[in-house]
């Protein structure tokens, strides 16, 4: 199936890869010199592994509906990563033990030490298996929600499909495209919701082995969030909701005007008014990638040559189709030396800000290609997510290539950073809501749907009226697939958004200066910690209510500037 990445190793054959992993074990290492070689080759084994690993989860991805690729992913599922942990394990111990460990330069290594004493810390071997039943749920996840499709005027499309059609002018066709899109999902719930329930118990209890209080605090731990506690997340949420959800509501009562409806109900967030333009910046896919290639060499040459590589090498999959997941996301093939992208593009402005956004984790791939440990070129999320939102943001200049006439363009970039508004609450929503799941693990069903509701009508906007409509509100979580594959994966776009707004003002009053910054800072990969990341992109790694209310204001300036 594959034609876009390397398997450098033969997954069939486990006892190759014991071989592998075994000779790395017992190997003998006498000075500083051998324990940094050693490193490297235990990286060059890992990126192969992960090459192949990726590769497959692609492939089903891709093909959802595919027997052959979920038999795959499966097996490694069961085999291949259970595997990889366990000796991840005792290779992390070899390290720790070893004299030389402490011996080692600081200042290349220290991250590195602390990573792997954290990972030693919250290993255990009965969560290995418990992690296999967890990847098998979200793969039933995945082929429900890859599945679904409903008909559209005779057609057969996927939900992903829907997207051009919930900006219609006509406010009839944006309600037929949102009630069969929830249709769809009302119809799967109780599979959904089955599946988030066992999810829920068997993290509950690779917390507890784990001697965690409750699987929050695993997982916080897990993803290193050194620099920030569950307590700053909750101030976060506060900030957000006394300085952006203001603003939000303030956008959609002026969205509801322009749309002149009587009341403004879900279908309408996405209406385009009568005295606007419905924004059509591509027709095809190629034409897609080619302007996408033209803003980028405009930045730097180097990221549209990345772009033509990877569009060479077939490692671009971004239109939406039956069979195929949903959502969007970008995933590094560190053998092949590049990145693949897959998304689900229908002619949209959201497909080009998404595309913009998964070249810019690309990019920052390939800046961390220098690196010999493979440890270093997985950016924690805080990072990773700055570079894709900031991709967003300093590509606004050349939009005109998507936008030759000049309203179209002002109202692209108006949409954008009203987008973003947007999102800051409903981002805090989504983390909130995980915080709660996971501290309160022995809750039904229904108080699930109760507190999504809730917790949205305390942080979001307030404007829409969801009367007659509470079931979609309740459910509306279950198309986040974070929240089932990736728990806790959301706060960091809060962050990052912050973050990258910060680099946007720097670059609106010094544009040279701020991407020299913003590349010197995707460069150090996970070599230094979040905060010395933010520094070197000339930007603070700071959520307080201060700097909310600050961007807030820029972002004011910003948009009425652009009337």
């Amino acid at each position: 199936m594959n034609s876009f990445y390397q398997e450098t190793i033969d997954f069939q054959n486990i006892n190759e890869i014991k071989a592998a992993y075994e000779k790395l074990l017992h190997e003998e290492i006498n000075s500083v010199r051998q324990l940094e070689d050693w490193l490297i080759r235990l990286s060059r084994l890992q990126e192969e592994l992960e090459e192949g690993l990726s590769g497959h989860y692609i492939d089903f991805q891709c093909h959802s509906d595919s027997v052959e690729a979920k038999k795959q992913v499966e097996y490694d599922q069961i085999h291949i990563e259970p595997l990889i942990k366990t000796y991840t394990a005792q290779l992390d111990e070899k390290f720790l033990d070893s004299p030389f460990a402490e011996q080692l330069p600081t200042r290349e290594y220290a991250q590195l030490v602390n990573s792997k004493r954290n990972a030693k810390e919250l290993f255990r071997k009965e969560n290995v298996d418990l992690e296999v039943e967890e990847d098998k749920l979200t793969t039933d996840y995945f082929e429900i929600t890859g599945s679904l499709t409903v008909k559209w005027n005779g057609d057969e499309k996927s939900l992903s499909e829907l997207s051009p059609y919930m900006e219609d002018k006509n406010r009839e066709t944006r309600k037929k495209a949102m009630t069969l899109m929830f249709e769809a999902f009302h119809e799967k719930e109780n599979d959904l919701q089955d599946i988030m329930s066992k999810l829920i118990r068997l993290r509950e209890k690779k917390a507890a082995n784990a001697n965690t209080a409750n699987y929050r605090d695993y997982m916080f731990k897990k993803y290193e969030r050194f620099d920030y506690t569950p307590n700053d997340c909750a101030r976060l949420a506060d900030s957000v909701k006394k300085y952006v959800t203001p603003l939000k509501t303030e956008l959609q009562r002026q969205h509801h005007e322009k749309l002149n409806v009587e009341d403004y109900r879900p279908w309408d967030r996405k209406g385009t008014p009568a005295s606007e333009k419905t924004l059509m910046p591509f027709e095809t896919r190629d034409a897609l990638v080619s302007k996408a290639g033209e803003i980028f060499d405009k930045l730097d040459g180097r990221f549209a040559e990345l772009l033509r590589i990877m569009d060479e090498k077939g490692m671009l999959d971004l239109t939406a189709r039956k069979g195929k997941s949903p959502g969007g996301f970008c995933t590094p093939l560190p053998v092949t030396g590049t990145s693949f992208i897959f998304m689900n593009a229908s002619q949209t402005h959201d497909d080009v800000v998404t595309l913009l956004h998964e070249m810019g984790h690309c990019i920052h791939n390939d800046f961390t290609q220098h690196f010999k440990l493979a440890d270093y070129k997985e950016t924690p999320m805080e990072s990773a997510e700055l570079a894709s939102m900031s991709m967003e943001l300093l590509t606004m200049d050349h939009w005109n290539y998507f936008y030759e006439d000049g309203e179209s363009l002002k109202q692209a970039k108006r949409n954008h950073l009203q987008d973003i508004i947007d999102f800051l609450p409903l981002g805090v929503v989504i983390d909130q809501f995980q915080h709660w799941i996971y501290e309160n693990p022995h809750h039904s069903e229904n108080e699930r749907k109760q507190k999504f509701r809730a917790l949205q009508e305390y942080y979001d906007a307030g404007h829409v009226n969801w009367e007659g409509l509470e079931n979609w509100q309740e459910i509306s979580w279950l198309r986040i697939l974070h929240i089932f594959e990736v728990p806790f994966y959301f706060i960091e776009y809060v962050i990052a958004q912050i973050g990258a707004l910060q680099v946007y003002k720097q670059y609106r009053k010094d544009p040279e200066k701020a991407l020299e910054n913003f590349t010197s800072a995707l460069k150090l990969g996970s070599s230094v910690p979040l905060p010395d990341v933010y520094d070197a992109a000339g930007i603070k790694f700071d959520f307080s209510s201060e700097i909310i209310e600050e961007l807030m204001l820029f972002l004011q300036e910003e948009l009425e500037a652009l009337k």
